[in-house]
């Protein structure tokens, strides 16, 4: 039977029962020669789209994802579930949007340990699993129920050689090979010192081009340079032990950059990921596909290539269609739009509420959309007197840009980027993405785009509905009341 045979009738094996019900649970023979693949999933904090070398960008170097997107498949069009953190990697774990994990749809939160996770489904069918720094999280793991175990296995301190080590003999393996950078703080001046020629870095279109702003998106960039450099390591010691084209390596970001109107927002800079794939012979390389994904399809994706049934709950779609084909551009034509959102960051609106900003999105190759539920609240925290004790803007994390907008705010000439990236928004909002990349322009009340609008919002509303999102079928106002896990002192 060909892999595209078996990968179909998967589903009757008796890993199907176990997750149905039963509780007898038939090992799959690991003895079998490539019976399982490896799975070496490389996670960036903070990493976004377009900063990587394949996508165009001539400063950062990024010579490792590049490599994967050449002799793989890279995605033009790979979308977080939300700009944060937590939920992201929720969503990413479960296959499921983060709406539908209750608590798990926010930052500083928890995840359900009844609620089925790929790496550890992968354990059950004989994976050795296990990771390195960041993989899930930030928040309290044990409040949902892992209190002897961890969503992603085992986790080493001493990194992916370490974890070979302790790899029992021709056992398959998933490994999350996580990381901080590029999450702030950031050495001021550390992209300038490593040879960044800050001149030539690009800003976008919803910040003033200086050079304080330049310097501070070169100190980024020098840390998804360092994140890259890791992935190369790990690949190389894939390749010392003759298991390279007999893994299956996925290299992205969690969320957008740290930055104002970036990370924690819905625009295209805080869910828009860069998204490469390698495997081997597996899949044929050297393409671009533009097929619009979601965080939710990883999960599906990983256990269908490693031959294990995807649980009926699981919300996204396994990408292995699209990889396993020979064709580049839009390969599935059903995977024209991606939706996302966004519930609770942090707590930053003006205290006591522990009211997040509610949002969802829908992007097309041409437009995106955007539901804000509350547009009476601050989409980046409120400026004074907010719950979070951090400060003003508080969803907008610190920096050299941050304080730059607040800085010159009573400038004429820079006010208008401050409202970009403070200021309340409508309830609707609407880009036109060939003529505004930066979505810049609101145009939800321009009549002539009545049509696409309404279209555009009863996509959304659909999708909504269909995967139970409380902000569609009621009960939204749960998401404000969860905990929120930090150890912050919060104002009360």
């Amino acid at each position: 039977m060909n892999r595209r045979s078996f990968l179909k009738y998967s589903g009757l094996t008796a890993l199907t029962a176990a997750i149905q019900g039963c509780t007898a649970v038939e090992k799959p023979d690991l003895r079998r020669p490539a019976h399982r693949h490896n799975i070496l999933f490389c996670m960036a904090d903070d990493w976004g789209w377009p900063h990587a070398g394949a996508y165009g960008d001539a400063v950062v170097k990024t010579p490792t994802f590049d490599r994967l997107a050449a002799e793989g498949v890279l995605f033009e069009h790979a979308y977080a579930s939300s700009p944060s953190c937590t939920p992201s990697r929720n969503a990413l774990l479960t296959g499921q949007y983060h709406w539908q994990l209750k608590e798990g749809a926010n930052l500083w939160s928890t995840l359900d340990v009844h609620i089925p996770v790929f790496p550890l489904l992968l354990k059950e069918a004989g994976y050795h699993v296990g990771w390195w720094r960041k993989c899930w999280g930030p928040g309290n793991i044990k409040a949902g129920g892992y209190t002897d175990s961890h969503p992603c296995g085992i986790e080493y301190p001493r990194g992916f050689e370490q974890f070979l080590a302790d790899r029992p003999d021709n056992q398959p393996f998933c490994f999350w090979l996580g990381s901080s950078d590029p999450h702030r703080d950031y050495k001021k001046g550390s992209g300038r010192d490593a040879g960044i020629p800050v001149d030539k870095i690009p800003v976008p279109g919803f910040y003033p081009d200086t050079e304080e702003i330049r310097s501070d998106l070169s100190d980024y960039y020098f840390e998804v340079q360092r994140f890259d450099a890791d992935c190369g390591k790990a690949i190389k010691r894939l390749e010392e032990i003759g298991e390279l084209d007999n893994t299956l390596i996925v290299m992205t970001g969690d969320n957008g950059i740290p930055f104002p109107r970036c990370k924690s927002n819905i625009y295209d800079m805080g869910v828009h990921e860069p998204l490469a794939i390698r495997w081997g012979s597996e899949i044929p390389g050297g393409r671009r596909v533009t097929d619009f994904m979601s965080f939710a399809d990883l999960a599906p994706t990983f256990l269908e290539a490693a031959h294990i049934p995807v649980p009926q709950h699981m919300t996204g779609h396994s990408l292995l269609p699209t990889l396993l084909s020979t064709k580049q551009g839009r390969v599935d034509g059903k995977r024209d739009h991606v939706i996302f959102g966004k519930e609770r960051h942090t707590p930053a609106q003006e205290s006591p509420s522990m009211g997040g900003y509610p949002c969802r999105g829908i992007r097309t190759d041409r437009y995106l959309y955007i539901r804000n539920f509350e547009p009476d609240r601050w989409p980046a925290g409120a400026p004074s007197n907010a719950t979070h004790p951090i400060g003003e803007f508080t969803d907008c994390d610190d920096g050299p840009t941050k304080t730059y907008l607040l800085d010159h705010r009573d400038d004429p000439k820079i006010k208008p980027y401050y409202d970009l990236a403070f200021a309340k928004r409508p309830a609707e909002e609407l880009y036109d993405i060939k003529n505004d990349p930066d979505q810049l322009a609101n145009l939800a009340e321009h009549k002539s785009y009545a049509k696409i609008k309404a279209r555009l919002s009863a996509m959304l509303l659909a999708e909504m509905k269909a995967t139970s999102d409380p902000r569609a079928i009621g009960g939204g106002e749960r998401f404000d009341q969860y905990p929120y896990r930090s150890s912050y002192k919060l104002n009360k």
